[in-house]
């Protein structure tokens, strides 16, 4: 029997609040009926990134005003819900405590199936709701707070084959962007800035190729901009605006050549596994950045694998990703109660080794 599902999906992990509502017919595409999405950039700029404490407050203060608004974008109600999907992990532990406890209350007061759903398998099944690819596929995941590369092989099966040791990509360009007295978030001011200058003037690292695995390294970046950028205003006593450009598209550049080599090795290892179709997909804020997405697809292009990235809407936090990550759980069987727990840390593969070390709340990545 053909079963239509109807998921609300809520997103709160760092600093965008997010409803959305999809649906999907058995074996059928998703569709996405709404997807709202309110940012807390203003709240956040004077401090130079996101301070999780007004995160958490912004989030309980928006998060029911979001469900009206995407249950009002895509025409129904409460009653016409078959489930209730939320970011449980990994995130700011105030954030995600604000969704999890408002999708409770929804489940709770409408009797419907809650699913908790890991916000990095909702970025990294974005191409089976925007494309509906199959598995196994190469996931790129690369956002302010992680860089992966992941086989994916179902809903709750993914491979990881590397990633950051220390900073994520996203990061990178925000502390760049504070380095350089850009606004935030640092991305696009850097990718922006990058497009005037000279990508050849500054040579800057290209961390971790020396080495024959997936894993990458971005802090030491950061510092090597810092010293550049302090040795240019010892040396002519200021940063001209050609200074500042020429700085970001080195740093962009070093950043680019660095995925792309690391994506070859990764895609090495994924092609070795024969799959039907090889894709390689990539998700995550990141992702927006134009340079990265023409290297690799200049990448797939020579190994005639397919490149697929979401639109630019679904590549940064959104709910609709959400919704649909909790919609295949729960096709394949999974259920919360009201027992389920907000994560600050929560990796998609949970028998390799962490790359960034654990603590007491558990593995980091």
């Amino acid at each position: 029997m053909t079963q239509t599902l109807t998921f609300l999906g809520l997103e709160s992990s760092c600093d965008d609040t997010a409803a959305a509502v999809v649906r999907q017919r058995d074996g059928g595409p998703a569709e996405i009926l709404s997807s709202i999405v309110y940012g807390q950039t203003d709240l956040h700029s004077s401090f130079g990134g996101v301070v999780p404490e007004i995160a958490a407050r912004a989030h309980a203060e928006k998060l029911d005003t979001c469900v009206r608004d995407a249950l009002t974008q895509a025409h129904l109600s409460l009653d016409d819900l078959d489930a209730v999907a939320v970011t449980a992990g990994p995130g700011l532990i105030g954030g995600v405590m604000s969704g999890v406890m408002c999708a409770k209350g929804i489940a709770a007061a409408r009797n419907l199936p809650l699913v908790g759903v890991n916000h990095l398998a909702g970025h990294a099944l974005t191409p089976r709701l925007t494309d509906g690819i199959d598995y196994p596929y190469l996931m790129l995941l690369v956002s302010g707070g992680h860089c992966q590369f992941l086989i994916a092989r179902g809903p709750e099966l993914f491979t990881r084959l590397g990633g950051t040791i220390d900073d994520a990509p996203g990061e990178a360009f925000d502390k760049t962007a504070r380095l350089l007295g850009l606004p935030q978030p640092g991305g696009p001011s850097v990718q922006a800035e990058a497009e005037m200058g000279d990508p050849d003037r500054f040579r800057f690292p290209r961390p971790l190729l020396d080495r024959p695995d997936c894993n990458l390294s971005f802090s030491g970046l950061k510092t090597a901009l810092m010293r550049m950028r302090d040795q240019i205003i010892e040396t002519q006593g200021g940063l001209t605006r050609r200074d500042r450009a020429d700085l970001c598209a080195g740093f962009q550049a070093a950043i680019v050549e660095t995925l792309v080599k690391k994506t070859q090795r990764a895609l090495d290892l994924y092609l070795a596994e024969a799959p039907g179709r090889p894709t390689l997909a990539v998700a995550g804020g990141v992702a927006a950045n134009t340079e990265i997405r023409k290297g690799l697809m200049q990448l797939c292009a020579t190994s005639g694998t397919d490149f697929l990235a979401p639109p630019l809407a679904l590549c940064t936090d959104n709910a609709a990703m959400i919704a649909y990550a909790g919609l295949e759980r729960f096709r394949a069987g999974a259920r919360d109660g009201m027992d389920l727990i907000a994560r600050p840390r929560w990796p998609l593969d949970k028998t390799s080794p962490a790359l960034i070390g654990s603590g007491k709340k558990g593995a980091k990545a």
